[in-house]
């Protein structure tokens, strides 16, 4: 990161911290959902199946929360866009501290959703039109390594929190810590400059916008790469969904216990994170996550089906974080540099997150195939077959690294 960032101005430096931030208190509020499971499920009354209903759910709408949110930055801006996602997802997830009903909780998780969905699409083409065409796969990737410094603090509050608080009560307080991202807006509104390009856009109808990604010079990129985010965001929402109460129920580790597993896991996914966009700005954004979904679809199968340890699997607990993380790490440069200026963000938030309509129904494939084979058996299949789809798509893009768009980035100030 410090070569870089070092050669970074002002004005990118800000930028990738906005971004960067954002990444992580996004993170912050999902990951809390996984880690509130066992909890969630004891204060409603329901089951494994419907505790996956609430992670789909939010997939689901977070999928509509990005193509719309790209194109809200396309048409107004990228900066005006940040600001109002950071603010939808962060009172969303505070309002669901308050929740008296599942019902309740599943409306609030839909809308936290859409706010996540638009955030990671505005962030990423922001930092993508900001940064300079050699350093873009290092910037983006290390942007997305925000992703493990949330899940972090989310893990590390959960531990501490249902350590000292009843079980009923924890919950709420890890929701209503979500509030926190709203201070993020303060340094938005004052520290960043909208890209030249993506400014006086106001003109353009907003559902041409929409529709620009399905134009013909541009449909096989938004075909090939929604299958990429089917096949990214299934295996992660597969694996992770359930993960901590795999450890707890089926391996038996105490709150602590699991948290320090995690902690590997996530510690992992951060350099596997600053690796992807590295190796990607060397040998190329197909080769590398051609790279990482192999070795992850290795991992995972050996992670879940292979007699372990507890041991072992602290050891195999780094290279499934590492590996799991080069994927997600390389869509946003490759995303960016797929598309034009003018559909760029509809173009990006539309390939992230059209996966999510789809992957919505890994963690609940998850919780309904526990129930059969086990949870073990369901966590390792369901993900395996989804980062599979990650290979069979990134054959079928073309190779974008270094490529200059259209217009120059915005003055380096």
């Amino acid at each position: 990161m410090s070569n870089w960032y070092s050669e970074s101005s002002p004005l990118e430096r800000r930028t990738f911290w906005a971004s960067f931030g954002g990444w992580a208190l996004d993170a912050l509020d999902v990951q809390m959902f996984g880690l509130a499971i066992p909890a969630l499920i004891a204060a409603f009354g329901i089951s494994k199946a419907d505790a996956g209903l609430l992670g789909s759910v939010t997939l689901f709408f977070g999928a509509f929360g990005g193509w719309l949110g790209g194109a809200l930055g396309d048409r107004f801006g990228r900066v005006k866009a940040l600001q109002i996602t950071v603010a939808t997802f962060a009172l969303a997830t505070f309002a669901s501290a308050f929740a008296m009903s599942y019902t309740q909780l599943l409306v609030l998780k839909a809308i936290q959703g859409l706010g996540f969905g638009a955030e990671w699409a505005c962030g990423a083409v922001l930092m993508a039109e900001i940064i300079r065409p050699e350093h873009r796969g290092k910037a983006l990737g290390t942007v997305q390594s925000a992703w493990a410094v949330g899940w972090g603090a989310a893990v590390l509050l959960s531990a501490l929190v249902f350590t000292y608080a009843p079980a009923d009560i924890a919950w709420r307080i890890l929701f209503a810590i979500g509030l926190l991202p709203a201070l993020l807006i303060i340094f938005i509104r004052r520290g960043l400059k909208e890209p030249a390009r993506t400014v006086a856009r106001e003109e353009t109808p907003f559902f041409a916008t929409l529709a620009g990604i399905f134009h013909p010079d541009v449909l096989r990129s938004t075909l090939v790469g929604g299958l990429f985010g089917i096949g990214a965001h299934g295996g992660y929402a597969a694996l992770t969904t359930f993960l901590p109460t795999y450890l707890r129920e089926v391996r038996h580790l105490s709150v602590l216990g699991s948290s320090f597993y995690l902690a590997v896991i996530i510690i992992a996914f951060f350099c596997g994170c600053v690796a992807s966009g590295i190796i990607s700005d060397r040998i190329g954004r197909r080769a590398n996550v051609a790279f990482f979904a192999s070795t992850c679809i290795a991992t995972v199968l050996v992670y879940i089906f292979a007699p372990l340890t507890d041991g072992q699997m602290l050891v195999l607990g780094f290279p499934l974080g590492f590996f799991s993380a080069g994927i997600p790490a390389s869509m946003a440069a490759l995303f960016s540099e797929l598309y034009p200026a003018g559909v760029r963000g509809t173009g990006v938030g539309f390939c992230y997150n059209f996966g999510r309509v789809v992957s919505a129904a890994f963690p609940f494939l998850v919780g309904f195939l526990s129930d059969r084979i086990g949870l073990g058996p369901a966590i390792g299949i369901d993900a395996a077959f989804a980062y599979a789809l990650v290979l069979i798509a990134v054959l079928l893009l073309p190779e974008t690294r270094g490529k200059v768009f259209e217009a120059p980035a915005a003055t380096r100030a």
